[in-house]
């Protein structure tokens, strides 16, 4: 009988899968072989593509008369480091005894990618049926269901077009475009950052972020503050603010600044005297209940945003935290664009709430999962917001296993953390929403309107488990209504004690930290705060889940941006801007981060065969000779 091979993205990984397997399996150099299985792995990236050197060697050179670089054929070579164990590997693939092939590599786009270079670059026994091992976690179950159910590597080959169209992609237009802006720019640049020599370096997404950076950076930089004027007026027990509606005799005024200001203290102090001696009446006062459910489930932006608002740790971190939690079998798969569970995982869930009340005890989780049974929250998700099959593509939310809490006690304080965020956010789904009363009075004076609000939280419901915010309370025992007189009724008069003139400022944008950059990047460039409202448009964004923190990451160590390590503020440095102006003097849609996210999408629709490989690649190099044509155009006639 012959053997399987299965091929791991690295070797911790290749031991849990022994371990789900069961064979008593022996080590040997670079491999574990057992009576009926092979297991081996990758060590990262075992092959890359060749630099344009390999291709001919005058191409070392950077000189425009050879730019465009647009192979035909293209090269690949074993990375030098690691190709011990390339050979390893190699061999193995090779064996005349192996019957089937397992890629059991990372589960996502770029864990295709490494594999399907090595399955290239290797040529396996041509008598081996080729397979793939797709898991959600590295659970023993979930490894062994993924053995089980893998499927042939055939039906994952757009996903691995994709992939390689991706490297294609960031090859082409960083060294194309890197080589000709350098020679071009480099020694202004060079002259202008006071060293001898300077190169440009250029990325589909790297240099779209830095235009976001420096934009945001330029915003604040230009802000010019602005006074503005309200007005309240203090009426017995209630203050109430006064904004312009239909009725009011400002209506459409340029003294004003909004709808609730004045653009001139004088003009606000004539329109308090203009209400002087006026009748103020209860027009309305309204109460009404509102419900709050908890927020969707973590996907790694969002993760990584909470970590850096929580702990103040760069995305790159949060990421090797979280991949090490699902290697520790704690955590579903990391690297997931997804906030919600599919159906199948929604059946099954109360096996990940029993094993976190088992992992859990003698603590909050503890008594938090007990309070769920005695008070008979149901967990029968399948018609709610949190559960959405067309939702997800690759991978479901990032949600604790319920498995692995022999490893919990040995985790550094910030990954037990963490992991406790993670659990916090699953456990808040399954209760009730938070309940808010909230209370809305308006006053008449003769047609000008004053309005007071309150909310008072009468229930917490799943705030008991989600804070919002580690610094801060959740004030849910404030009762803000107190502060009103709530036994007003329609009609009432009110005495007018005073008016008052609030002054107020207009505030100039906030600067990215890297937290709320990665999800800008999710949201191709928009930084949108409302958590509901990012959740709703969410659409193609910039880079991926698994390389966006990468990207900022290497935007720091090139000095492109510098990081703040205290509170994450990105800002970017003298070289960043000066890169940006050439940039935007020269190929100002590099910059534009619809367009690159409108390349993410093409990528996306490759893996799901909306196009072919080919069309893809053709819009390719038709955009980079298009932008070579009138850039080189421009610098020699102009």
């Amino acid at each position: 009988m012959g053997k399987k091979l299965l091929i791991t993205e690295k070797p911790s990984v290749a031991m849990e899968f022994s371990k789900a397997i069961g064979e008593n399996a022996q080590r040997k150099n670079g491999y574990l072989e057992s009576q009926n299985w092979i297991i081996t792995w990758c060590v990262g990236h075992l092959v890359t593509m060749s630099y344009p050197d390999k291709y001919n060697e005058n191409l070392k050179f950077w000189r425009l008369d050879t730019l465009p670089f647009i192979p035909k054929e293209w090269k690949y070579e074993v990375i030098p480091a690691v190709e011990n164990q390339f050979n390893i590997v190699k061999g193995l693939m090779q064996r005349e005894d192996v019957e089937v092939i397992y890629n059991a590599g990372d589960s996502g786009r770029e864990g295709e990618y490494i594999q399907r270079l090595v399955f290239m670059m290797a040529n396996p026994n041509p008598k081996a049926e080729m397979k793939r091992v797709w898991i959600d976690s590295q659970t023993e179950e979930e490894i062994r269901r993924g053995i089980k159910e893998a499927k042939s590597l055939s039906e994952y080959d757009s996903l691995s077009d994709s992939a390689y169209l991706r490297a294609k992609e960031d090859y082409l237009i960083g060294i194309n475009f890197s080589r000709m802006l350098t020679i071009i720019y480099g020694r202004r640049l060079a002259k202008e950052i006071e060293q001898d020599k300077a190169s440009i370096s250029v990325g589909r997404v790297m240099t779209c972020v830095l235009g976001m950076v420096v934009n945001r950076e330029r915003e604040i930089r230009n802000f010019k503050k602005k006074a503005y004027y309200k007005i309240e007026g203090n009426f017995e027990n209630i203050s109430a603010e006064w904004k312009v509606t239909e009725s009011s005799k400002m209506l459409q005024s340029p003294q004003l600044y909004n709808d609730t200001g004045f653009n001139k203290e004088e003009d606000a102090k004539n329109f308090i005297l203009y209400l002087k001696d006026k009748e103020a009446i209860v027009e309305e006062v309204k109460k009404s209940k509102q419900k709050e459910k908890a927020p969707m489930l973590f996907n790694l932006a969002e993760i990584q945003n909470e970590c850096t608002k929580r702990f103040k740790i760069k995305p790159d971190e949060t990421l090797e935290i979280v991949q090490n939690l699902y290697e520790k079998k704690l955590v579903t798969y990391p690297r997931t664009d997804a906030r919600v569970l599919s159906t199948a995982i929604a059946k099954v869930i109360t096996n990940n709430l029993n094993g976190i009340a088992n992992g859990y005890k003698n603590s909050e989780i503890h008594t938090l999962i007990g309070k769920m049974k005695n008070e008979k929250y149901s967990t029968n998700l399948i018609k709610t917001k949190y559960v959405n099959d067309k939702k997800i593509t690759d991978h479901y939310a990032i949600i604790p296993t319920g498995k692995g809490y022999e490893n919990l006690d040995k985790l550094p304080e910030i990954q037990k953390n963490v992991y406790e965020l993670i659990v916090r956010r699953f456990l808040a789904i399954f209760f009730p929403p938070a309940e808010y009363s909230k209370l809305s009075i308006t006053i008449d004076v003769e047609g000008e309107k004053f309005f007071a609000n309150a909310k008072q939280c009468i229930s917490k419901g799943y705030l008991e488990v989600w804070k919002k915010s580690t610094n801060t309370s959740q004030n849910v025992e404030n009762n803000e209504e107190d502060k009103i007189n709530t036994k007003l009724k329609k009609g009432d008069k009110l005495e007018v004690k005073n008016y008052e003139i609030k002054q107020s400022e207009t505030t100039p944008p906030t600067r990215y930290n890297s937290g709320t950059m990665v999800l800008a990047m999710e949201n191709a460039g928009k930084l949108i705060e409302d958590e509901t409202l990012r959740e709703q448009i969410k659409g193609a964004g910039i880079g991926t889940s698994a390389t966006r923190a990468e990207i900022i990451k290497k935007l720091e160590k090139i000095q492109y941006i510098a990081i703040n390590n205290k509170t994450q503020i990105i800002t970017p440095t003298k070289k960043g801007e000066y890169i940006f102006d050439i940039i935007k003097m020269s190929m100002p849609d590099l910059l534009n981060p619809k367009l690159t996210a409108s390349w993410e999408k093409g990528l996306d629709m490759v893996a799901k065969k909306e196009i072919k490989a080919e069309e893809f690649m053709s819009k390719l190099t038709a955009y980079i000779n298009q932008k070579f044509d009138k850039l080189v155009i421009r610098n020699y006639f102009f």
